[in-house]
């Protein structure tokens, strides 16, 4: 119990925190993230700009908030995709069984083969790399991963007795898939998706980094990396602060995953 009153406020204090950013960058930032100042370029910080400027005097603490916006955005719209898509694929496939799970599940493995930000470099090579590219790239990527976990839970659920009951009952296979079945796998659904969170905040932050994300001047915290790597010997702030942003959102979303695994899944129960 402990152990999960630990993760899940830290790792839900800095999500909330990360939320609230995004959530200002919306509407209100210090400076204009995009102003240009040549006179001000590669400020240290100071009071004026907390975490100094970059090499064309835009405020980093500007950036880094507007890059908040943008890393909740397609985190959310990846995992959103790939929870729909995956769920569905995954009900299908693991309420169906025989041949229909035979041909989805080799497609499914054929995509699980490949390294998720492999994919999604292939997939935006063809897609232009923008920010819903991102998302449809990424969204691809994951949904084969939903897709296996789902269908794990629904082949051992689709054998109880709650269900049998159901068919009894004259209910359909489709009100039986989507009103006895689907509900029960809320709790794997919701624990990968939680981790899923920090791998698409991860892998937008990687394919950034290598030009094939956000395009700038729009302001991630990956392509604030890979600008400020030529200036990184005579301001580490470049580097620093969207490297520190990236590791505690990516704690912060690991200490909750590992939180709402603890309480949701039945086998760490006796662990506590």
């Amino acid at each position: 119990m402990k152990k999960f009153t630990f993760n899940a406020v830290i790792g839900g204090t800095l999500i909330a925190i990360l939320l609230l950013t995004a959530l200002i960058g919306s509407f209100w930032t210090p400076y204009d993230p995009m102003k240009l100042s040549f006179t001000a370029r590669l400020a240290a910080p100071d009071a004026h700009h907390w975490l100094g400027t970059d090499e064309f005097g835009r405020d980093v603490l500007s950036r880094i908030i507007v890059g908040a916006r943008a890393s909740v955005w397609i985190g959310f719209l990846t995992v959103s995709f790939a929870v729909l898509f995956g769920s569905l694929i995954g009900l299908i496939s693991g309420y169906a069984r025989g041949w229909v799970d035979g041909i989805i599940m080799a497609i499914n493995n054929a995509l699980l083969a490949f390294p998720g930000i492999l994919l999604a470099l292939g997939l935006l090579a063809v897609f232009g790399a923008n920010q819903y590219g991102i998302i449809f790239a990424l969204g691809i990527a994951y949904t084969p991963s939903m897709a296996r976990v789902v269908r794990g839970a629904v082949l051992s659920l689709r054998e109880r007795e709650f269900i049998e009951a159901s068919r009894v009952m004259g209910n359909s296979e489709l009100f039986t898939m989507f009103r006895h079945i689907l509900p029960n796998c809320i709790a794997p659904i919701t624990v990968l998706a939680t981790s899923m969170f920090g791998w698409a905040i991860l892998s937008e932050s990687a394919l950034s980094f290598l030009g094939l994300g956000v395009p700038p001047p729009a302001p991630t915290w990956g392509n604030m990396l890979a600008a400020g790597r030529p200036f990184i010997e005579q301001a580490v702030w470049l580097g620093l602060f969207p490297g520190l942003c990236i590791a505690l959102t990516l704690l912060g979303i690991n200490l909750l995953g590992d939180a709402l695994r603890d309480k949701l899944d039945p086998r760490m129960r006796g662990l506590k």
